[in-house]
């Protein structure tokens, strides 16, 4: 019995790992751009921290024994990007890159290492790498799924919204799930049609098995009714996402969100503290510090972590010039602003990064440049508060008061909480 308890045990281990590499970037996680900072899933199903080191202690022991085996060293790369994700510790990239660099290495053109090379570049915000890589993946393997999963990411990045619709659309034929269904839900978020959007997570949650998976799915339903300044509806389905998976800390940094637009400042600062001790990603340092900030306390020591956070980033190789470009701009110089959005803008051409450039342009006095890239932020029909809010304001600024009324009255539709001070909790997490 108890060696058949350990062939049991070994063979679940190994078939959670060959899930990595078969979904290796179904990332139901990555409905947002990046510096959004959702942990990012690479299976179907989101695995847990513990289940995801038992996978990677499995695979090791495997490969010290069978160190030709290319598809155990693809699904050790996969799972790496899983963890740099889940854990916010980017230094799982470059243990990442070496095992998928072996694997492509014994078996050249296998389709699981390239899925996992598409995943990882997505991770380190290199999308048009993504989306080269993903491509080889898809036609070495028509049917992998991951390969869309990343194509459908990546060309949201850049902007390119119709070939990720259709990216979607290939992901919804071949496994309609979890993945598939908060993909779409994000799409339509895009194009203003939140009631697709929700109907599209509701699909996803029946088709939720795991506790990670609801918990999964209740949180983005939170974000959409929270962003739609329904904080009741927001708080209760973060309820329900904590009620099924307790250390779920994206629907911890919800509530925090919540109670912080709801005035509760100190109760949203408690939450926070907690939230980034478990998951220190940038979008919750940033939204942890203007709460501290908004309730007359020093947030000095966040902006000191979100640095820190930086050189890591740096050193494990992730760009993200859309954080500080947007750090900067509300909290810091806005020369610097400029320089980091137009870096990020020139990789990265999305809604978002746009915004992020036409803010950036209006903190340095400059709205003449500004206002086209305030146009194209807002020109999907995303109904996004802060993308509104901006706009209004540089138009304001160079005394288009009709178009700038019309702007606000958009971002009062959008999301009647909004809170221009709290400019962090208005995006999308």
């Amino acid at each position: 019995m108890k060696t058949s308890a350990k062939a049991r045990l070994a063979a679940g281990v190994l078939a959670l790992a060959a899930a990595l590499t078969a979904g290796a970037a179904l990332i139901p996680g990555d409905r947002t751009p990046p510096v959004a900072g959702a942990p990012l899933q690479l299976v179907e199903t989101p695995v847990s921290a513990v289940s995801l080191t038992g996978a990677i202690q499995a695979l090791t022991t495997r490969l010290r024994r069978l160190p030709g085996d290319h598809q155990a060293w693809a699904q050790l790369g996969s799972a790496y990007v899983q963890q740099a994700r889940l854990s916010a510790d980017p230094s799982f990239y470059p243990k990442a890159e070496q095992a998928l660099a072996r694997s492509a290495a014994l078996s050249p053109g296998n389709f699981a290492a390239l899925t996992g090379q598409a995943a990882l570049a997505a991770g380190r915000h290199d999308f048009t790498e993504a989306v080269r890589l993903a491509k080889l993946s898809q036609a070495a393997n028509p049917y992998g799924q991951g390969a869309q999963a990343v194509l459908a990411d990546a060309y949201t990045q850049l902007g390119r919204y119709g070939e990720a619709t259709r990216a979607i659309d290939r992901l919804m034929e071949l496994r309609p799930g979890v993945a598939s269904f908060t993909r779409a839900s994000y799409d339509a978020e895009l194009r203003g049609d939140r009631t697709a959007a929700r109907r599209m997570l509701e699909h996803a949650l029946d088709d939720a098995v795991s506790p990670a998976d609801v918990a999964y799915c209740r949180h983005y339903l939170g974000e959409l009714a929270l962003h739609s300044g329904d904080l009741p509806g927001a708080t209760e389905q973060y309820r329900l996402a904590l009620q099924a998976a307790p250390d779920f800390a994206p629907a911890l940094a919800g509530t925090a969100r919540a109670a912080a637009l709801d005035g509760r400042l100190d109760e949203a600062a408690g939450r926070y503290a907690a939230v980034v001790g478990r998951l220190p990603l940038a979008q919750y340092v940033i939204e942890y510090g203007e709460v501290l900030s908004a309730a007359g306390k020093d947030p000095a020591e966040q902006w000191a972590l979100l640095r820190a956070q930086r050189e890591l980033m740096k050193a494990a190789g992730v760009g993200d010039d859309l954080t500080w470009a947007e750090f900067e701009a509300d909290h810091g110089s806005a020369a610097r602003a400029v320089d980091h959005a137009e870096a990020e803008y020139a990789r990265n051409p999305n809604v978002v990064a746009a915004d992020a450039l036409a803010w950036a342009l209006h903190r340095d006095g400059r709205d003449r440049q500004a206002l086209p890239y305030a146009r194209k932020a807002t020109a999907t029909g995303w109904r996004n508060a802060l993308l509104h809010h901006h706009r209004a304001e540089i138009e304001r600024s160079l005394g288009l008061s009709a178009e700038s009324k019309k702007s606000a009255a958009r971002a009062r539709d959008a999301d009647p909480a909004f809170s221009p001070d709290l400019p962090a909790l208005a995006r999308f997490s």
